[in-house]
């Protein structure tokens, strides 16, 4: 069977799937991009959703082989912006009609971070809210595994959105990029915890790993689906210098077209085998390829998360090398981001949610 012959089914097995992260030729691209915009325009429009980027800590208790912020890594400074920095970055994210913030962090799991979250999450809440946002901004929180009490205190104190992502769903592929004490079914029992608790729930995994294959990644596109997850977050794997993982670098550097052409294509397919899903376009992308993260909207992305962490810790929250815009933050980020998607021939959407369809259909 040729891939044409997959792009209007309504499920897929996992071979089918394969064939289409599979195709090579330049022509059966364009027809997977162009069926993944497609299914986007039907199942969520073309709109493209903002989500103001905050990444308030870069402390964290995990040290993940390939990560920048990994407990490990000796070289970067480690801070926590202040609750009042946090707070007036939200404000001026609700101005410009964002609409929804993530708030994203290395993970810790004491009280005192947990006090510190919920009480951020509700003072956003209270302080953003307005004739167009009666309840505030949307909050999508990035903060790691965290007991079923825990998520419970942050869904009540006003965020309904939450990203965990797996990086890949081979159990035996994650114990090969995390410490024996990072486990796998840990993840797995936070992300149903998650879903039990009513949040949006978000995943995605790092295409380009070391070791995984075009069966691990269709894999991964079954997961998502199995899990019934609302939110997509996934991008290239790109190798940070001050990680185990350096000595891929080689490796990565030869493939990097490869990886990248991949994880676009992980984007389409993911778009047309679960059609009504929320699919951000990464600033991973922008990272291997200066116009990456508008080439994922091309390819049925709808979510877009421009950084608004202040300038003066930017630099110390690089998961990988490379990561754009982090030199400085003027107020022209906002306008560089809205041209950056208006040239993709997509609308912004200001003042919304932008919440996921799925979770909704499904409820």
């Amino acid at each position: 069977m040729k891939p044409d012959d997959l792009l209007n089914n309504d499920s897929f097995s996992i071979d089918e799937i394969k064939l289409l992260l599979s195709v090579n030729d330049k022509q059966s691209i364009e027809k997977l991009q162009q069926r993944a915009y497609d299914v986007m325009k039907q199942y969520v429009g073309e709109k493209v959703y903002l989500r103001g980027l905050i990444e308030f800590s870069n402390v964290c208790v995990n040290d993940c082989y390939y990560c920048g912020i990994r407990k490990c890594n000796y070289k970067i400074k480690r801070y926590t912006l202040e609750k009042d920095e946090i707070i007036d970055s939200a404000r001026w994210c609700a101005e410009q009609g964002f609409g929804s913030l993530v708030l994203q962090s290395g993970e810790r799991n004491d009280e005192q971070f947990i006090d510190f979250v919920e009480a951020i999450v509700r003072q956003i809440k209270s302080e953003t809210k307005s004739d167009k946002l009666p309840k505030g901004l949307g909050i999508t929180l990035c903060v790691g595994e965290q007991s079923s009490k825990t998520y419970q205190r942050f869904f009540d104190a006003g965020a309904h959105r939450y990203l965990l992502r797996i990086e890949t769903s081979n159990p035996e592929l994650f114990k090969k990029i995390h410490p024996d004490f990072q486990l796998y079914e840990r993840r797995l029992k936070a992300l149903k915890a998650l879903k039990e608790v009513g949040f949006q729930v978000g995943t995605g995994v790092m295409t380009g790993i070391p070791g995984q294959t075009i069966d691990d990644l269709a894999k991964d596109i079954l997961f998502f689906k199995e899990m019934d997850i609302d939110m997509l977050g996934m991008g290239p794997y790109i190798v940070h210098s001050d990680t185990p993982m350096n000595s891929y670098y080689y490796e990565y550097s030869v493939r990097k077209r490869e990886i990248y052409e991949l994880a676009l294509k992980m984007i389409a397919v993911a778009r047309i085998v679960l059609k009504d899903v929320n699919i951000a376009s990464t600033t991973a992308l922008q990272a291997m390829y200066p116009l990456g993260r508008e080439a994922g909207l091309m390819f049925g992305s709808n979510v877009i998360m421009p950084m608004l962490t202040p300038a003066h810790v930017r630099n110390d929250y690089q998961l990988y090398n490379g990561k754009p815009c982090i030199d400085e933050f003027t107020s022209d980020c906002f306008e560089c981001v809205q041209q950056r998607i208006e040239s993709t021939g997509r609308p912004v959407a200001k003042d919304e949610y932008g919440d996921s369809p799925h979770f909704y259909y499904k409820v």
